[in-house]
């Protein structure tokens, strides 16, 4: 459905009623894989179960969730506002660094 008037779309969440889950973890982590599930108490959103088809999913979740590393991206963006570091497009082409050697 979209949100804006834009061709963004906002994909709706599956919802599942905690006894369910508890019934049947398994279905539900595989659902979790495709997309994540609001667990619900009483008809009310109480959590939500996040699957990971893969290790590499396992990973980026946990990169996006470590305040390590998202204090190093902010600092990084800090520095890149106030004239510090280079630019990613700034970099030589792969071929451009060999060529250097």
């Amino acid at each position: 459905m979209p949100t804006d008037g834009s061709n963004n779309m906002v994909k709706a969440m599956k919802k599942a009623a905690l006894s369910d889950v508890k019934d049947d973890l398994s279905k539900y982590l595989r659902l979790a894989e495709q997309e994540a599930v609001v667990i619900t108490r009483h008809g009310k959103p109480a959590g939500v179960l996040v699957g990971f088809a893969s290790d590499d999913d396992w990973f980026d979740y946990q990169l996006e969730h470590d305040p390590r590393f998202l204090a190093r991206v902010e600092q990084a963006r800090r520095n890149l506002r106030n004239g510090k570091g280079v630019k990613l497009e700034d970099l030589p082409k792969p071929k451009e660094r060999r060529a250097r050697r």
